[in-house]
């Protein structure tokens, strides 16, 4: 399958659709997830055009995964959870479900379920505050 660039993600990126921002550099963007699966579930994208990460170049992942790992490290600062999981899906029968490469960082509490993947969205509202903590350890 060819690259969509009118996926939501590619639109986050090109700013035709708006997100709560938590980091952006040249190469990344991370934001913070409207279904989140945990409180502080952020995602983070290459802004290349790859579908997943077998489609993503060599310096493309490396600029995502130094954007993943400063991200965990902040909201691990932020919101002191139990762990943090990260999790990155490619293809349909594999779970991805938007067409962008991306990773999610999910905090995680022992004993506190996850919400379902991709089911009840959020307020930015709601998310800004918690993006605004996180942002503060980057």
């Amino acid at each position: 399958m060819a690259y969509d660039r009118n996926n939501i993600f590619a639109k986050i990126i090109a700013g035709q659709i708006p997100c709560v921002k938590v980091f952006e550099d040249e190469k990344t963007l991370a934001f913070m997830d409207v279904m989140p699966e945990a409180e502080g579930h952020v995602l983070v994208v290459p802004k290349e055009d790859a579908q997943d990460i077998l489609d993503l170049s060599a310096e493309g992942l490396t600029a995502m995964m130094a954007t993943v790992q400063r991200v965990a490290r902040a909201v691990d600062a932020a919101l002191t959870p139990d762990g943090i999981l990260l999790k990155q899906y490619n293809r349909a029968p594999a779970g991805q479900s938007i067409f962008h490469v991306h990773f999610h960082i999910v905090p995680r509490w022992e004993g506190v379920p996850l919400a379902p993947h991709g089911k009840a969205m959020v307020e930015p509202a709601t998310l800004e505050p918690i993006a605004a903590k996180i942002r503060s350890k980057l």
